[in-house]
């Protein structure tokens, strides 16, 4: 690695299911769960599931582009959720949980367009994306408690319903890393 970093910012239902996700891909330096792409200052995770806030629950991820593209960020963020659904992700209901993709910049803009375009034509799913493009305008970390919250709770009953199975379909190590 050459000391390069870049960030991606996603936002798929939960943020923990994400978080659970990329923490396991090779070339990802640290993830952040967080929220963004609403209107209000200093969300809370009460405020935001409330639906009132406007921000989703995020992930902000910051990776090596020598060891892994954005573009190969964004194809396993597609296959780690639903992005047909409006608004929800399985259980989990409300704009807090859109697909969302918060770009920093106009390279980000493109590919992220491209891929849902490509994704779109492919026939890969039955109905059209519905993944939100936006530009980040700002990103606030969530509390700490949310931070490695898999690998801290495998128990949990979320954690062994959602995120477990989850990451056996994406043929990812279920085991909460050390």
């Amino acid at each position: 690695m050459n000391g390069s970093r870049e960030e991606a910012i996603l936002g798929g239902g939960c943020f923990w299911c994400i978080e659970a996700v990329f923490k396991r891909i090779p070339g990802v330096l640290s993830i952040e769960p967080g929220y963004a792409g609403g209107r209000s200052e200093h969300p809370t995770y009460e405020t935001v599931c409330s639906g009132m806030t406007g921000h989703a629950e995020v992930v902000r991820i910051t990776y090596d582009p020598e060891a892994i593209t954005y573009k190969t960020i964004l194809d396993l963020f597609f296959r780690a959720h639903d992005p047909t659904t409006l608004n929800r992700q399985g259980a989990d209901v409300g704009t807090q949980y859109r697909s969302i993709i918060l770009t920093l910049g106009e390279g980000q803009e493109k590919t992220a367009r491209q891929t849902v375009e490509a994704l779109d034509h492919s026939g890969a799913y039955e109905q059209a994306l519905v993944t939100e493009i936006v530009p980040l305008s700002r990103f606030y970390p969530a509390e700490e408690y949310h931070f490695n919250y898999y690998e801290r709770n495998p128990r949990q009953g979320y954690c062994a319903a959602v995120i477990r199975p989850k990451l056996k379909k994406l043929d990812l190590p279920v085991e909460p890393l050390k």
